[in-house]
């Protein structure tokens, strides 16, 4: 389901227009993601919790050079089912 998908599914179940539910996607990901980027956790129960991780600088290899290349260190974002979801998926 890409995110035109979604507008339209949400927009069908909770009677919104699409506009006013399209507003409410895109202020739900800009709040989501300004929570990542102050490393806040975001929990929604019953759904999962969405955090940021470090991952550490490593070793890769350039695949068109067979190089040992470093990898820098970075920030990623997780996301984590929670019990309801997970339970909901594997019925």
């Amino acid at each position: 389901m890409n995110k035109a998908e979604l507008i339209n599914a949400m927009s069908d179940a909770t009677g919104l227009s699409k506009t006013d539910t399209k507003k409410a996607i895109e202020a739900f990901i800009a709040t989501v993601t300004d929570a990542l980027k102050e490393g806040d956790r975001v929990s929604l129960m019953g759904f999962g919790t969405f955090s940021t991780s470090e991952r550490g600088e490593r070793t890769g290899i350039n695949p068109s050079t067979k190089e040992a290349i470093s990898i820098p260190a970075k920030k990623v974002a997780k996301f984590k089912a929670g019990a309801e979801l997970a339970d909901a998926i594997n019925q």
